[in-house]
């Protein structure tokens, strides 16, 4: 591969500093022009800098479709980690894209992250048999037939759509959908958003719980593992120079080893926020409607759902999750919880005040 741009969105996120850290060690020739918010610090810039040296920054919100689309026409690679479900961001890539298109003889690539939402059932926490729950494949999949309600459907409509278009300015777009992501990883952010979010929202409730009995289940993936996945796919559709790559669409990077329930996950969660003082019990139990209620049936439809999606073309290109299967996501989660309370900046003792450090 010659040396190349690749505009990063959600850098200094969980799976996006994973993957910049990726990037510098299997594909140090590519320029990285990395999107942040004008409020990230010279010292954060100054860490991300040190992860991968050969990077610039290009700077503003999500809301800046003009930044965004401006560095998209001039781009011929981007990858989006930052949002699943900012359709203003997706319409100004593809926007900058197709203007770059123009003037290219091989169509630019749109990586966007996803995740395994989309294919919730909305069991409702209930315990089903394996056979009741749907089954996906990303060989088959199409994402029409998934319930509309399902969460990142109408970014995943519209990135996909877009790269199926004909005629002129083509871009290729891949969208590839992560299981539940876990493990403490090396970058900028070291846990994973769902735990910082449960640990700051049970803190709150003053319990950890789930929606219903929690029996609903996910396919899981190391972040580690999760990042591979994501460069395999790019590598594979960057080393495609007639542009053919991409034209699949969608890319599951899930395993099922082995798979977890949601009342596990918040069981570890309440466990280790009791040891740190943070809760006056362990555990988990259903959570009260008063918690539910304000969330509507878009908290049952996340929160109480079985996700499955078999990562078979993934795997078609060598992809094998090695630290998922060395590192269980149970086994890894207590350390994870201990470094989302770190990241949250919850200090014991002063959770009564409110106060945050």
């Amino acid at each position: 591969m010659s040396s190349e741009t690749i505009f990063l969105l959600g850098g200094t996120g969980y799976l996006g500093s994973q993957l910049l850290i990726l990037l510098a060690q299997r594909l140090p020739q590519f320029h990285i022009a990395m999107f942040v918010r004008p409020t990230v610090s010279s010292a954060t810039k100054a860490q991300i800098k040190s992860l991968h040296p050969n990077l610039s920054f290009v700077e503003g919100t999500l809301d800046d479709a003009d930044v965004i689309k401006g560095q998209a026409e001039k781009t011929k690679y981007v990858i989006n980690c930052a949002s699943s479900d900012h359709v203003g961001c997706a319409e100004a890539i593809l926007s900058g894209l197709e203007t770059q298109s123009k003037r290219t003889s091989s169509p630019p690539l749109y990586i966007h992250v996803s995740g395994t939402g989309i294919t919730s059932d909305n069991s409702r926490g209930e315990l089903l048999p394996e056979s009741q729950i749907p089954q996906y494949s990303d060989t088959t999949l199409k994402l029409e037939q998934l319930p509309p309600a399902n969460p990142h459907l109408e970014c995943d409509k519209l990135v996909i759509g877009a790269g199926k278009k004909k005629g002129e300015n083509p871009v290729r777009t891949i969208v590839v959908i992560p299981g539940w992501l876990y493990g403490v990883g090396e970058g900028i952010k070291k846990s994973t958003m769902a735990v910082r979010a449960f640990v700051e929202m049970f803190k709150t409730i003053k319990q950890s719980g789930t929606w219903g009995p929690g029996h609903n289940t996910y396919d899981n993936v190391h972040v580690k593992d999760c990042a591979n996945g994501l460069l395999t796919v790019f590598e594979a559709a960057a080393a495609d120079v007639e542009g053919k790559k991409g034209t699949e669409g969608l890319y599951f990077i899930t395993t099922n080893e082995p798979r977890v329930t949601f009342h596990e996950i918040t069981k570890v969660i309440g466990d280790v926020m009791h040891s740190k003082g943070l809760l006056e019990e362990g555990g988990s139990r259903p959570l009260p409607p008063t918690v539910t209620d304000p969330w509507g049936e878009r908290g049952w439809v996340v929160f109480a759902s079985n996700h499955r999606g078999d990562a078979d073309r993934l795997k078609a290109l060598g992809w094998v999750p090695t630290e998922t299967k060395a590192l269980p996501l149970l086994e890894s989660l207590p350390r994870e919880v201990e470094v989302a309370i770190e990241e949250s900046g919850v200090v014991p003792g002063l959770v009564s005040m409110g106060i945050k450090a």
